[in-house]
Parts: structure tokens; C-alpha cells; sequence
């Protein structure tokens, strides 16, 4: 499974990641997470089986879910997000896909 973070400009969001690359792992759930800025999710877009946003794009919800219509696209609770909880996130990813 392959999960897409989209941020501004994705310096935050790389911490993110790890954190729920390390959930992954302590559940032995096979991910690939990776986190770019909203402006490049054409380039990766496509590979990602669930596109999360950050928080500070949430304005481009509308948009990425009309350019993803067979995707689960979704905002990162603002929470988890700033409290970088990497469970929380990587858990609602796996909901979300049906996983």
C-alpha cells in the first residue's frame, strides 16, 4: 500500500512520516509513505493508493478529490498533525482504504 502526504512544502510532514513509518513497523503493516508539496502531487499522485493532506493545504481538498475520483483523498486531523502522532495518521490511512 502506498500513502501520499501532501503539505506546503514538506518539511514538517517528513517528520510525520517517520513517525508512522515506525507505527508501521511495530505492526508489521508493508507501507510506502512519502510526503512532496501539493504543487508536485502530479508527479506522484497516480502511485498512491490514499492522498492525505496536510492541514495547511486543506483549501486544495476539493480540487485533488475532483483530480482523484477513485482515490480516497482526505485532511489530516489537525490534532495528529500537530502533535505528530504517526499511529493516529497511519491508522485513518488504513481506514480510509479499507485496509
Amino acid at each position: 500500500m502506498s500513502i501520499l502526504l501532501v503539505c506546503a512544502a514538506g518539511m514538517s510532514t517528513s517528520l510525520l512520516v517517520t513517525r508512522m513509518e515506525d507505527a508501521a513497523k511495530k505492526r508489521q503493516i508493508d507501507v510506502k509513505i512519502e510526503a512532496h508539496p501539493v504543487g508536485d502531487i502530479e508527479k506522484y499522485g497516480n502511485q498512491a493508493d490514499v492522498i492525505l493532506l496536510g492541514p495547511q493545504v486543506r483549501y486544495q481538498l476539493a480540487a485533488v478529490k475532483k483530480q482523484y475520483v477513485s482515490k480516497p483523498v482526505e485532511v489530516i486531523n489537525m490534532q495528529d498533525y500537530g502533535m505528530m502522532n504517526g499511529e493516529k495518521v497511519l491508522e485513518h490511512a488504513l481506514k480510509i482504504a479499507g485496509k
